[in-house]
């Protein structure tokens, strides 16, 4: 089968609905890719905010890891494939407190330090449609041409949405690559795109995941007119998000 591209959108209307969202930033929604096989990312988080939304992904059954910009009045729908739909699946939780990383600025031109945690209100009932993914196993960058995947809701086209979870693959970009269209990139963010050709690159929905090697490696955060698109990188963040969910209450493996 040809691999589908993915091509940049830009989400205004979205934009007003979001608290804390990038005034007249990008906002981003899968273009092309294919409908996922429904439950084969049982990770996937979907957050209402208002009447706009974010993509998050389950790191524990009760929390979920998202975008900085995506803070709001927020609730959690798991387990879901068709977000429009009463799915038997679909588990909505609340959300008791929210964390967003201490040094998160979004008064510059990009965002940075774009990340942050939601402890859930009740733990998620773990089951076939409703998985935590794991968090990287190390704070090292990304090789380039790891391939990696995104997926979420939203626009598939530049006039047509969808409420079903679409997919798509995407490759690391270099650094030293990324840097030309990102001056500014910090070692907190890595770049991924289209892995046929990078000028067809292009982002998932905002605070959605970006999963290599089995792993939630990268969070959703910006992209402008040109690729790639732009993820916070989740393994600079480690021991914050282990620091956190530890001082609240969440215990490891290793905990006594």
């Amino acid at each position: 089968m040809r691999q589908l591209q993915l091509l940049l959108v830009f989400l205004l209307p979205l934009v007003s609905f979001l608290p804390n969202a990038l005034a007249g930033k990008a906002r981003h929604g899968i273009i092309g890719g294919h409908e996922a096989k429904p439950h084969s990312r049982p990770y996937m988080a979907y957050l209402k905010i208002g009447r706009g939304f974010c993509g998050g992904s389950l790191i524990a059954p009760d929390w979920v890891l998202s975008a900085a910009h995506c803070n709001g009045d927020i609730k959690v729908i798991l387990g879901a494939h068709n977000v429009m739909k009463p799915e038997d699946s679909q588990q909505i939780i609340g959300v008791e407190s929210t964390h967003v990383y201490p040094e998160y600025d979004d008064m510059e031109e990009v965002p940075y330090d774009d990340i942050m945690l939601l402890k859930l209100t009740a733990k998620a009932t773990l089951n076939h449609y409703v998985q935590p993914i794991p968090l990287p196993t190390s704070t090292s960058d990304l090789p380039t041409n790891t391939r990696c995947s995104i997926s979420g809701w939203g626009l598939i086209d530049r006039d047509e949405t969808t409420d079903k979870l679409f997919e798509t693959n995407v490759t690391i970009v270099s650094r030293r690559l990324c840097h030309r269209y990102y001056p500014r990139l910090t070692d907190g963010m890595v770049c991924a795109g289209s892995n046929t050709q990078i000028n067809d690159s292009s982002q998932g929905d905002s605070g959605g995941p970006l999963v290599c090697r089995g792993a939630v490696e990268g969070v959703v955060s910006f992209g402008f007119h040109h690729p790639p698109g732009v993820y916070t990188r989740v393994g600079k963040y480690l021991n914050w998000i282990k620091k956190t969910m530890s001082e609240h209450g969440h215990k490891t493996k290793n905990s006594p």
